[in-house]
């Protein structure tokens, strides 16, 4: 009777034993299956990252370009303007000085000092008129050189800026060309590497991965460190995280613990 009873406690410890080995093993697995799915989608992150700044490139060089064109138009409509009011200054002049000719024969036919004195108060203004006009006329084309300075200095910036958005554009063309079929591969993996998980663990990882600014869920211990946010971790949760027993998250920043064993095992898998 003592002897059954003796291998029925055995039976139920080497029962048990295999359970505990088999939780073990189920615990080590879904941490190799959290890590590798955590490269995966950080491999995803960088293509989109990488692609994700050149579109803002490419917007921001088309901005400028669209600016500079802005700004040679309304440089070549302030020239317009500039020219026009040059050729109504020098029309007033020309009226001016018709007007001093007119002036100067009537004085030939003055009855009295007072008819003389008036038309040379005309002719003196009239004077004044050309050299006013003349003074305008050379502000203007000062004006004229500056613009045409700009004009020529905006255009070369421009030819620049274009030649810049032509390299941006292809560059963008060869990076989507390239790294589109090595995304869709690498979320394939990812999208079946998600089944090995259970639902809730899976849940968790998404829901950290949206909270965390660079992305990452499960980090490495790094010097006694958490690697996603640099704080000290305790040793007893050290061991534990060596023992893969069970999933041990950061208490700072609630991200997924793995020690060095497990990413090796995930990098000699990839």
């Amino acid at each position: 009777m003592a002897k059954k009873v003796q291998e029925a406690e055995e039976k139920i410890e080497q029962k048990a034993s295999v359970e505990k080995q088999e939780q073990d093993v189920t615990v080590e697995k879904k941490l190799i299956a959290l890590y590798e799915l955590q490269q995966l989608d950080s491999k995803v992150d960088k293509i989109r990252i990488v692609r994700g700044e050149l579109p803002l490139e490419v917007q921001d060089l088309e901005d400028e370009i669209a600016g500079l064109e802005t700004r040679i138009e309304n440089y070549s409509t302030e020239t317009e303007t500039l020219q026009n009011q040059i050729t109504e200054k020098q029309n007033a002049i020309k009226e001016s000085k018709t007007m001093i000719e007119k002036y100067e024969k009537q004085q030939m036919n003055v009855r009295n000092n007072r008819e003389y004195d008036s038309l040379s108060k005309e002719i003196e203004f009239q004077s004044l008129e050309i050299q006013l006009s003349e003074k305008r006329i050379n502000e203007f084309k000062d004006k004229l050189e500056v613009i045409k300075e700009e004009i020529e200095k905006s255009k070369s910036e421009l030819d620049e800026r274009k030649k810049d958005l032509d390299v941006k554009k292809g560059e963008l063309t060869d990076i989507v060309a390239e790294t589109e079929k090595e995304e869709l591969d690498l979320i394939k993996t990812s999208e079946n590497n998600e089944k090995l998980i259970e639902d809730r663990l899976l849940t968790a990882y998404k829901r950290i991965r949206k909270n965390a600014r660079n992305g990452l869920a499960v980090v490495q211990i790094e010097r006694d460190a958490c690697g996603g946010c640099f704080n000290k971790i305790p040793p007893q949760h050290q061991m534990d995280i060596r023992m893969h027993k069970k999933i041990i998250v950061c208490e700072y920043c609630g991200r997924i613990l793995v020690d060095e064993e497990i990413a090796n095992l995930v990098n000699v898998e990839n």
